[in-house]
């Protein structure tokens, strides 16, 4: 029996190409470029990102920082910060957004536009007191540093970390746009 209360739920099918295409769509118009420094998402947004034909003329690089000490050594997150809140915070993947603009700058006269920066819990245990699907993400651009979290994603690891790399870009992509117009 249909009813006309009927309300429905509406669904995208929008891919994480769609997204990764875009991104590196509006970097291109922009003449601006991207770095990344990942950490849960282990080459997850740097995979999406190159899977875009062209994107060698906008993405730079970038590092994944899985160990700690890496994420201070190569992206400079400040030590004191995780010593005090662990690596699963907005600070932290902001710095990490930030530090991925310095490490894949090679020309001072050209610094990296973009970064961006993924830390979180994939799983299967708690990290640092964290749960398993706690995530933050930073952008890092040339009108300051931003970090949006803490997400809960739900379900295995992967899952974690495929929602992971998609909320990374569509974050940038929304930063993108809002400075286009």
């Amino acid at each position: 029996m249909a009813s006309s209360d009927t309300k429905y739920t509406q669904r995208t099918t929008e891919t994480l190409l769609d997204i990764a295409t875009d991104v590196i769509r509006l970097l291109r118009e922009a003449k601006e470029t991207l770095g990344v420094a990942e950490s849960l998402t282990a080459g997850g947004v740097m995979a999406a990102l190159t899977s875009v034909p062209g994107a060698s003329a906008v993405f730079r690089g970038g590092v994944v920082s899985y160990a700690t000490e890496l994420k201070q050594q190569l992206l400079h997150v400040d030590a004191a910060l995780i010593a005090r809140e662990g690596v699963i915070h907005a600070d932290v993947a902001a710095q990490m957004a930030l530090g991925a603009r310095l490490a894949t700058t090679f020309d001072p006269a050209a610094p990296t536009t973009w970064g961006v920066g993924t830390t979180g819990v994939a799983g299967p245990d708690e990290q640092d007191g964290k749960p398993v699907g706690m995530v933050y993400i930073g952008v890092a651009g040339p009108e300051g540093t931003r970090a949006w979290g803490p997400f809960r994603f739900p379900g295995p690891r992967e899952r974690v970390r495929e929602a992971t790399v998609v909320e990374a870009l569509s974050r940038l992509r929304e930063v993108l746009l809002s400075r286009s117009g």
